[in-house]
């Protein structure tokens, strides 16, 4: 990973990059969960945005329940006045659904640094993503903890793999709701 060019103002040293975070997936639907990772990445690790990346389909799960269109209004609908959120659909221009491809097109834009944000659930299985070792080496991860899978997350091959500086986990007041749920409703 390149060291950031840093700029030393008094005692501190400050980053030329602007930070984003990247929140993918399908949102189907779009939670309070959601949400509350945003806002707690937001502050915790000084985010100008973080843009929701709806994707079509996620290649690990059957097809969504609402179509695209549905999911991203209501997504937001659901940020409301949190206007660092943006909710984006990118596949088109980037002409994939990879995570690789998505952070390759937003690094174009040599002003940012990007902060992956993920649910521990993702953790688990994220060595079978599609070069999942280059995504660590150009964007930092975080992961938020979520209730039922922090064992199998630090266990995980990824969490075993990735030293601190690619990855963090965050221990999180959890919000106990997921997509799943809801579509059971």
């Amino acid at each position: 990973m390149k060291l950031l060019a840093r700029v030393k103002l008094g005692n501190k040293l400050k980053s030329n990059k602007v930070k984003i975070g990247i929140l993918g997936g399908t949102f189907d639907p779009a939670h309070k969960g959601h949400l509350e990772i945003s806002k707690h990445a937001k502050k915790k690790f000084s985010l100008k945005n973080v843009i929701w990346a709806v994707t079509k389909k996620n290649p690990f799960k059957s097809e969504s329940k609402l179509n695209l269109k549905n999911r991203m209004q209501f997504a937001k609908k659901l940020i409301s006045t949190n206007n660092f959120i943006k909710v984006k659909f990118y596949e088109n221009k980037v002409g994939s659904n990879k995570t690789i491809d998505l952070i390759n097109y937003l690094k174009k834009d040599k002003k940012l640094e990007i902060h992956f944000i993920m649910g521990a659930d993702n953790l688990i299985n994220f060595h079978k993503w599609h070069k999942w070792k280059s995504i660590s080496q150009k964007c930092y991860i975080l992961v938020f903890d979520r209730q039922g899978y922090k064992g199998k997350s630090l266990k995980s091959i990824t969490f075993k793999r990735l030293s601190k500086k690619h990855l963090t986990f965050i221990r999180f007041k959890k919000v106990n709701i997921s997509s799943s749920q809801l579509r059971k409703i």
